[in-house]
């Protein structure tokens, strides 16, 4: 319940990351008030079909309310695997079209499936290991970092930064690398 009472706190960010796990919690709990709301409309319908559409109302205003943060979450998610947002949107619109949709739809489910980008991106740090501080996640899970390590340096080769652990192309004034998370 606490991943899906922080999505309704970011209702309409759009920046930043989240994980699979805020997404999923989500929408597992959006199909399940969905329901219940669709319920108590339908029951409401079948003992009186004059007044019984009033309580169908409640259903609709949370289908409305419910449409920013699906999105906002849909794209912070994106953002985790580096993915930009408006891939989200082009995948929605090719969705329209019917054969093409089916495809956009296994592929929209594919990438919100994925494991974060490890160490932080352009869209933020990591949401799964906020304080990356000796820690990066490799292919088996959690890989720490040997106990009183020294910190890796990084090699220069006329103005280009490399990460000595990793080898990957550092930005200028990068504190960390992107790729492993080894601080600079």
């Amino acid at each position: 319940m606490e991943w899906y009472l922080m999505v309704w706190k970011k209702y309409a960010q759009f920046d930043g990351r989240s994980r699979r796990k805020e997404y999923w919690m989500f929408i597992l709990f959006n199909i399940l008030a969905i329901m219940v709301l669709a319920g108590i409309g339908g029951a409401g319908m079948a003992m009186s079909e004059d007044k019984g559409a009033f309580l169908l109302i409640p259903f609709g205003v949370y289908a409305l309310a419910a449409i920013i943060p699906s999105v906002a979450v849909a794209t912070r998610r994106f953002h985790d695997i580096g993915k930009s947002g408006w891939m989200l949107v082009l995948l929605c619109v090719l969705g329209i079209i019917p054969i093409v949709g089916f495809i956009c739809s296994i592929i929209q489910i594919v990438l919100l499936c994925q494991d974060s980008q490890p160490g932080p991106n352009q869209y933020g740090p990591n949401p799964k290991f906020p304080g990356q501080v000796g820690l990066f996640p490799g292919n088996a899970g959690l890989t720490p970092f040997a106990i009183g390590a020294q910190p890796q340096q990084v090699t220069t080769a006329s103005s280009l930064v490399f990460c000595k652990s990793c080898g990957t192309k550092l930005m200028d004034g990068s504190s960390f690398c992107t790729t492993c998370g080894t601080r600079v």
